[in-house]
């Protein structure tokens, strides 16, 4: 578990792993649509720039769903309102501890991200034996990078995106929807890389030979111990799923699968997109059933399965009308070159 990559000193900014990874993937998907638009015959900068504009309303609607229903819509809400209402994790020497606040970057004697100093964590209430936050912050919920992205949300906003910019630039859609067939499951591969270098989406107990112990003070620590399973947070996890891994592992396989497969034997363009659709959501729905982070939960289910049994229903429909659009569809009539040759 590395939560950062690297911090920059002079800052003492520190550069999370879970969003590393996660431009990664999407660097490598980016550079293998351009690479298929220019194959195609198509503009490899139209993939550039809807890339960017995906990104970063994926960035928006993976944090929005993650604090509407992953199960902390209250903190932030009582982040802004009454701190006291919120309990953090931490001991009363933890919450003592000192911790730097803000960066020091001076700008003519501004500083945007606060004067460097080194205050408590937390403010310690003795009498229930919690430590809660030191002062509002009304803007927690929009703090991406220090964790908290839910993958749908972010599909639902980048697909929203998608279809205004490929309209917009008269973009083949479903040539388009068929390259993030494979583009997004292999950008996805690399982003759950980024989850289990964070310690976060981890899984149930296990004591099987692909149990993986997280760290003190990790999620999964922190999980157990507000279950009674360890003594405190200063203790190393039960071994757990890898689901981290798990689901990475299954986000290659889908994108090898919609690309060296389905995309050469694709009887109409939106094939490879639905067979992913179809694929992931089958997937992502087995795999909830081994995780065990907070993620919200409904008649018994995960959001996440929740909404793939919607996305399976969506794949289902998408292929009934394409099938039916590329059956109606009357073949291209024969050039001048074929008509001579037969």
């Amino acid at each position: 578990m590395r939560p950062e990559l690297f911090r920059v000193f002079y800052l003492d900014i520190g550069f999370p792993a879970y969003f590393g990874l996660l431009l990664t993937g999407f660097l490598f998907a980016t550079a293998l649509g351009s690479m298929w638009a220019r194959r195609i015959g198509q503009d490899p900068d139209v993939i550039v720039d809807l890339g960017l504009a995906c990104l970063l309303m994926g960035v928006v609607g993976g944090r929005l769903l993650h604090v509407i229903a992953d199960g902390y819509f209250w903190d932030y809400v009582h982040l802004c309102t009454d701190p006291t209402k919120v309990d953090w994790p931490y001991n009363e020497a933890q919450c003592a501890q000192l911790v730097p606040r803000g960066s020091g970057l001076n700008l003519f004697g501004w500083y945007p991200f606060g004067e460097e100093e080194r205050v408590a964590r937390g403010v310690w209430d003795a009498a229930r034996g919690v430590c809660h936050p030191p002062a509002r912050d009304c803007f927690a919920w929009a703090k991406f990078w220090q964790g908290g992205l839910a993958y749908y949300g972010g599909f639902i906003g980048s697909s929203l995106m998608a279809v205004y910019l490929l309209k917009r630039d008269r973009f083949p859609f479903w040539k388009a929807a068929d390259m993030a067939g494979f583009a997004v499951p292999l950008g996805l591969g690399f982003g759950r890389m980024g989850c289990l270098l964070a310690g976060c989406c981890f899984g149930v107990r296990t004591d099987g030979p692909l149990g993986l112990a997280f760290p003190a003070n990790s999620p999964a620590s922190e999980a157990q111990w507000k279950l009674h399973e360890l003594p405190g947070l200063n203790h190393v996890s039960h071994p757990v799923h890898p689901t981290q891994i798990y689901e990475s592992a299954v986000s290659f396989a889908i994108a090898a699968f919609c690309l060296l497969y389905v995309h050469s034997r694709k009887r109409y363009d939106g094939q490879v997109f639905v067979s992913f659709l179809a694929l992931y959501a089958v997937g992502r729905f087995v795999l909830e059933f081994f995780r065990a982070d907070d993620r919200g939960a409904l008649l018994g289910l995960s959001t996440s399965q929740l909404i793939g049994l919607a996305i399976c229903g969506l794949a289902f429909a998408l292929h009934k009308q394409r099938t039916r659009a590329s059956a109606a569809t009357p073949p291209a009539p024969p050039t001048a070159t074929t008509a001579t040759a037969s």
